[in-house]
């Protein structure tokens, strides 16, 4: 009996040693298997291949996306004595097994969490004067070195910065920002990115597929996007829910209830509810959530992104954004229809506002219902039936108390501009952006000589782009945008030479700009400050057709501006006559 027990004991210890977690069963052993991080896999072949590899390298991005891995692939594959064309390690050599039996004496690795004294990269240096015995090169593969201490790091400078032509060095680091910048100037950086949701839902169902373990793709989409973009969290995440079920089927509410996530179903309703103005079930639905244990400000940001994602789903070009199930993107695709915009906009404003106060609010669970009544009076508030009519009357009611002085064959005539709202291109807007620019300036526009253009100038010119080879043309120049844009040109301007030459009056017309300058010292700090200007009004205008014409201004026509207080007099008279009797009822003196 005790012999029968005995067995049994050791039978189940030897199932249980024979486990090993997902992270390291399937950790990649090639460049191939690598997941997400093509651009890192290639261009390290491709220095193998080329046999253009560097002293150093230094790995860094977020945790669980491949650093270690990538750095142990790079260390096997560089001693691989039969390396394939493909740039991949045989994984039958000698070197190769050695490696993969972690005893390798030419890889060493060094944890610098805990191995982040002076003495410890001592040690490592001594450890390098020694050429390998097998194989071509020693590498160093140093784990979080961002743990090194400063003098560490100083100590370490010299022989990262001129190693032996044996050595190479592979550092990885989870926070670059925190390595000294003579590190960083020694080392050849490669930054991993984040793994897409769909990358890491895809090597999830390969790895169940592989396990004989059923699993339902939204539970694959759940994990991914719980793991946000780390690949080693989605593997532990994975192997909880697959011990949850036994081996058996793992459902997509077994992965909600495990790993504490809010099902999108309860966000489609709250908006549903919000955009009805049904709020006491959205208060309703608000307490049943935080009952089920969720916090409040958990709630906030998945009621956001739940936003955001509307916003994303109003354009097919950004729809793309949308790092979720198939079946949810449609869910989106149908609300969003239902929702304008500008009601969208507006939620996310408050729910930003809800995310940034919650922490300082001293009753949260209030904090948050009054978020909810907010939302949900805006439909009110936009009147969102009337909203489009009401825009338009608005608009017209702008443009049409908005005044433009327009000066035609030297006659000075008030001229209203008619509000066009279905071509805003053709008409001068007056926002408070633009008077906020121009309030400390006062350049004239004059179309003396010319007739004054009711529309657009429409223009023939195309400019082919050769990067995205596509052709567009360029748009018409409207004269009050280029009045805006020449006044922003203006006060970004320091020296008062140039504020000088731009306050003044031009002509514009047939895409051209005619200026007038008072001497030669004008005409060249003009030609030097031209082509700055040139580029910024294009660029701001859109059109490259535009052209500026300068010259002289004629002497007859520059008028003296009066100096002395006689001339000043003078002026003033010729402007009112009753400056006269006020003067000699004062009994002024103009000596003084």
């Amino acid at each position: 009996m005790i012999l029968m027990y005995e067995l049994f004991h050791f039978k189940y210890l030897c199932v249980m040693e024979n486990f090993v977690v997902s992270a390291r069963k399937y950790r990649p052993a090639l460049f191939d298997t690598v997941v997400g991080q093509s651009h890192i896999t290639t261009t390290l072949q491709n220095a193998i291949k080329t046999n253009h590899l560097a002293q150093a390298f230094l790995f860094c991005g977020p945790r669980g996306v491949g650093k270690t891995t990538c750095a142990r692939i790079l260390a096997k594959t560089i001693n691989c004595q039969n390396l394939g064309d493909d740039t991949e390690a045989c994984n039958e050599c000698d070197s190769c097994k050695s490696f993969s039996a972690n005893a390798s004496f030419n890889i060493h690795e060094l944890d610098a969490a805990s191995n982040n004294s002076v003495e410890d990269i001592r040690n490592l240096i001594d450890q390098i004067r020694f050429p390998p015995q097998q194989g071509k090169y020693k590498i160093y593969i140093i784990d979080e070195v961002h743990m090194l201490s400063t003098a560490a790091f100083n100590a370490f400078l010299k022989t990262l910065e001129e190693p032996p032509s044996y050595a190479i060095f592979i550092l990885a680091t989870t926070e670059k920002h925190k390595i000294l910048p003579t590190i960083l100037s020694r080392c050849q950086i490669f930054d991993f990115n984040r793994i897409k949701n769909r990358d890491i839902s895809l090597h999830l169902g390969q790895i169940a597929q592989k396990e004989n373990i059923e699993i339902e793709i939204d539970a694959l989409d759940l994990i991914a996007q719980k793991a946000d973009g780390g690949l080693r969290d989605a593997l532990s995440m994975f192997d909880l829910n697959v011990t949850f079920a036994s081996g058996k089927r793992v459902r997509y509410d077994d992965v909600l209830e495990n790993l504490h996530v809010l099902d999108y179903d309860y966000y489609f309703k709250i908006v549903d509810y919000l955009f009805e103005g049904n709020l006491s079930n959205s208060l309703l639905l608000f307490t049943e959530i935080l009952q089920k244990g969720f916090d409040g400000h958990q709630f906030i940001i998945g009621l956001n992104e739940h936003y955001r994602n509307l916003m994303v789903s109003k354009d097919a070009v950004t729809i793309s954004l949308l790092e979720v199930s198939e079946n949810v993107q449609q869910k989106f695709l149908e609300q969003s229809k239902l929702i304008p915009l500008h009601y969208v906009y507006s939620a996310l404003s408050i729910g930003s506002q809800l995310d940034l106060n919650y922490k300082a609010a001293k009753a949260q669970k209030l904090h948050v219902e009054i978020g909810l009544m907010k939302i949900s009076q805006l439909k009110n508030v936009f009147n969102i039936n009337q909203l489009p009519e009401q825009e338009v009357e608005k608009k017209n009611d702008e443009l049409i108390s908005s005044q433009k002085t327009a000066i035609q064959g030297g006659i000075e005539t008030q001229k209203t501009i008619t509000p066009i709202v279905e071509n805003p291109v053709a008409v001068y807007e007056t926002t408070s952006s633009a008077k906020k620019i121009v309030k400390n300036f006062a350049p004239k526009m004059t179309t003396s000589g010319f007739e004054v253009e009711e529309t657009p100038i429409q223009t023939e010119k195309q400019i082919i782009n050769t990067d995205h080879h596509e052709i567009t043309e360029d748009k018409p120049i409207n004269a009050g945008k280029l009045y805006t844009i020449w006044a922003e040109f203006f006060n970004s301007r320091d020296l008062v030479m140039e504020k000088v030459m731009l306050d003044r009056e031009y002509i514009f017309t047939n895409n051209t700009i005619f200026l007038e300058l008072d001497n030669d010292v004008q005409l060249q700090q003009f030609d030097i400050m031209k082509q700055e200007l040139m580029q910024y009004l294009r660029k701001k205008l859109q059109n490259f057709s535009l052209n500026i014409e300068i010259k002289l201004m004629d002497k007859e026509k520059v008028e003296r501006l009066p100096y002395t207080a006689q001339e000043k007099y003078e002026f003033l008279l010729k402007q009112n006559d009753l400056i006269q009797t006020l003067r000699e009822k004062l009994q002024l003196d103009l000596s003084h």
